[in-house]
């Protein structure tokens, strides 16, 4: 299941954060059940997603429209925190990534860069 969660902005914009797993990696091999690690290191590598729409059904579309096709958000569990706001705010496209374990030197990446790194079909 996608971990993740939203906030409504005073202006009445949401923020909507989503952890996935990365596209750019290929993930269990099929028939492979069970949950998802949450580390490179112990399975398929995440991606914390931030994305900034009117509402919360715009800013899963935007996701989709970029082939991330089985986006959902149930719940609120890991809503963006107050630096996850600020970085998609400034960011030009309001739509950015960087790796799940949030590691606090990595910066803020724009999608276009997460959806390069997918391995052609």
């Amino acid at each position: 299941m996608t971990a993740g969660g939203f906030c409504k902005l005073p202006n009445g914009k949401v923020v909507v954060a989503l952890n996935l797993p990365s596209p750019a990696d290929p993930g269990p091999a099929p028939g492979a059940h069970g949950p998802v690690p949450a580390t490179p290191a112990d399975g398929p590598a995440r991606v914390r997603v931030l994305v900034v729409a009117a509402n919360r059904a715009r800013a899963l579309t935007r996701l989709r429209n970029l082939g991330l096709r089985s986006v959902y958000l149930r719940g609120n569990v890991q809503p963006p925190t107050p630096d996850e706001i600020t970085a998609v705010l400034h960011h030009p496209d309001g739509l950015v990534w960087r790796t799940a374990p949030d590691d606090a030197a990595e910066l803020w990446h724009p999608i276009r860069s997460l959806l390069r790194r997918t391995p052609a079909a």
